[in-house]
């Protein structure tokens, strides 16, 4: 008996981990990372872990107010039909309120502990993925990802708004990165679970236009994203390091861009889509080693 409850307060807390999409919020911290590194100036180091807490937390937030919203189509598809409100292991009610809970916390704290442009900046992150784009966006136009994929630029942003309680106009070149890589990423996705959209009704792009046209637009963005990403040559204390890194980076990048056009196949897509997530926490690791004096 004992043994059972132990067993379940365990998946209970595994389940409500899930919620928070941890996957994407390990990318989200580490991004917010990059962006506390590049900026001038300094921040205590334990207000900068308070920082990356409400990050990864408002991150959360949003992830379980997602998932919350999404369990009519999540039920339908295979990629999410296993997550814990589908399945019955958390309620519906359960995973709104834990998100609700979280993302006033993350914000709240954030006012208090470090400074009101983050607080701003995390609390406009949250709002814009809850109701931009999964309640207004994500069920009515191919452009879902496009413009949604903003909520998920913020957190470098937020970061270098904790250590200089501003936004900078390099902190929105690192957020038009992550705006610009979001489009390849997902659609090289999209492409291999078009059969889970269409059983969700989800206008992706590639459901819409097709796989051609969606495959020579993962190409453009790539191609705008590459350009994009050499950007931040222009503050980064490392200039040469940084640009020969993420030229390499960024040609490999667009060669499987090409590749998926010139093979169309579920493997090409699938590759594009693995590199895609390790390009971007190389890009930004590239931006933090490039941000600091070692020698």
């Amino acid at each position: 008996m004992h043994t059972g409850a132990l067993l379940n307060i365990e998946s209970t807390i595994r389940d409500f981990w899930y919620l928070l999409k941890p996957r994407i919020m390990y990318l989200v911290v580490f991004t917010a990372v990059a962006g506390m590194v590049a900026a001038p100036g300094s921040i205590h180091p334990f207000l900068a872990l308070i920082s990356l807490m409400c990050v990864a937390l408002g991150s959360g937030a949003a992830g379980a107010i997602n998932m919350w919203y999404d369990r009519d189509i999540d039920i339908l598809m295979e990629r999410t039909k296993n997550r814990p409100i589908p399945t019955g292991r958390v309620l519906a009610e359960s995973a709104l309120e834990f998100g609700i809970t979280l993302g006033i916390l993350s914000v709240f704290i954030m006012a208090i502990a470090v400074n009101y442009v983050s607080a701003a900046l995390l609390a406009v992150s949250i709002l814009f993925y809850v109701f931009i784009y999964t309640i207004w966006l994500k069920r009515r136009t191919p452009q879902n990802i496009v413009i949604g994929g903003a909520a998920g630029a913020f957190p470098p942003m937020i970061g270098w708004a904790s250590v200089t309680n501003s936004i900078g106009w390099e902190s929105f070149i690192l957020f038009l990165i992550i705006f610009m890589w979001t489009p390849p990423h997902f659609w090289a996705l999209s492409l291999n679970k078009s059969e889970d959209y269409l059983k969700a009704s989800i206008p992706m792009f590639n459901i819409v236009y097709g796989s051609e046209k969606t495959r020579k637009y993962i190409l453009v963005y790539s191609v705008l994203l590459v350009l994009t990403s050499l950007f931040p040559a222009l503050f980064l204390k490392k200039t040469l390091l940084y640009l020969s890194v993420v030229t390499i980076e960024g040609c490999i990048f667009i060669w499987y861009a090409i590749s998926i056009i010139r093979f169309k196949d579920h493997s090409s897509q699938k590759r594009m889509f693995s590199y895609s997530v390790s390009y971007l926490f190389s890009l930004f690791a590239s931006i933090i080693f490039c941000s600091i004096d070692l020698f």
